[in-house]
């Protein structure tokens, strides 16, 4: 994992502190977020998947252009990569929506964590992420920690280890409350700035605002807006579930040997119904424009190959996936489509372009360095 600023300070604050010390609760769930410990190998983090320093993604090459992430064991391969953190603690709880009749919220790709909390149980005991045998071994631990000790019964109570759940359901609850804090969700991107008067808005990025905001244009809207056009908080996505009809990552499947198809939102253990096949979470597009690559597989390298890919649908003379060079691979799941949500009139070269400018605004102040890499 590449040094970072939140590990460094976590790590002045533990060399300041004595074992009598206690941390607060988003403290020691900073810590607890840094800790490799919590891994088999001692080698793995969340913050090693969810990087703050690169958009609260998994930034390592592992020889796969970042497409997923490597487990603890230096070998294990999902077949998914890390969405960002950023912004995460915004998505409602897992739900079905009676009234759009949609399922909605949650975490992870599927949705199968219901909240921050079970999201944060779940690296550590996934064999092939931190790799950890039980949430005994976890509790073990972080009992080596005497900081950790002092600050789990300070803030849960003495008797917090006398029950290892409690004490990995407190390790969660710790979590996600610095997931829940502004370094992860600051608002301060040149978009927020802009609606504060602060950043003015070059014509491509005002073409871009305009059709993506437009549904008489572009479908951006209908899944990647929640509040509305010039709303403070938007979080660019509306939390539903959709099928967009991304082809397989055949370069991953090479490397993970993954046969079988994703099954989206099926694959959510509290889902049955087969019209959910092959559906993903709709991604926030804060942070979007560094936090390549794109779709749940990592399929597509480029932010400009995503909207040419939404394009095709409406776009008869769209047909070439300029990273391949060749026509648009087929779906991988092709019968649940949401066709009626990506019907749009089609791009040209310059509004491609205006789009992406565009959700280049929607980038971090503190990650616009990395918006020319």
């Amino acid at each position: 994992m590449k040094n970072s600023s939140l590990l460094i300070s976590v790590f002045l604050a533990f060399s300041s502190l004595n074992a009598s010390e206690v941390l607060s609760k988003e403290a020691l769930g900073q810590a607890l977020y840094f800790d490799v410990n919590l891994s088999k190998n001692r080698t793995q983090s969340c913050a090693t998947c969810h990087n703050p320093n690169a958009g609260f993604v998994d930034d390592r090459e592992n020889g796969i252009s970042k497409m997923a992430s490597l487990g603890d064991d230096g070998k294990s391969l999902g077949d998914r990569q890390a969405p960002t953190a950023s912004y995460a603690k915004f998505s409602p709880n897992f739900h079905f929506d009676e009234k759009k009749q949609k399922y909605i919220g949650g975490q992870f790709w599927d949705g199968r964590a219901a909240t921050l909390e079970e999201q944060a149980g779940g690296p550590p005991l996934n064999p092939i992420e931190m790799g950890m045998e039980s949430k005994k071994e976890v509790v073990e631990r972080i009992k080596e920690n005497s900081l950790y000790v002092n600050s789990f019964k300070n803030i849960f109570g003495e008797e917090i280890f006398k029950d290892e759940n409690k004490t990995y359901d407190a390790m969660t609850v710790a979590i996600a409350s610095f997931e829940r804090t502004e370094e992860f969700s600051p608002f301060d991107s040149k978009y927020d700035r802009y609606l504060k008067g602060e950043y003015d808005l070059t014509p491509l990025e005002d073409l871009g605002k305009s059709i993506f905001f437009s549904n008489n244009n572009n479908s951006c809207a209908t899944c990647h807006v929640l509040k509305g056009e010039d709303k403070a908080g938007e979080t660019f996505t509306n939390y539903e579930y959709h099928n967009i009809g991304t082809p397989a990552n055949n370069e991953l499947r090479a490397k993970n040997g993954v046969k079988e198809i994703d099954k989206g939102l099926l694959a959510n253990p509290n889902v049955k119904d087969e019209k959910e096949l092959g559906k993903h979470k709709v991604p926030t597009l804060r942070n979007v424009a560094v936090t390549a690559p794109y779709m749940h597989n990592g399929v597509f390298k480029d932010l400009k190959t995503v909207v040419e890919f939404y394009d095709k649908y409406n776009n008869k003379d769209r047909t070439i996936n300029n990273e391949t060079g060749k026509v648009w691979d087929e779906p991988e799941v092709k019968d649940t489509i949401s066709l009626k949500e990506l019907k749009a009139n089609a791009l040209n070269d310059r509004k491609v372009e205006a789009l992406v400018a565009f959700m280049k605004l929607l980038t971090d102040k503190k990650y616009e360095h990395l918006l020319d890499k």
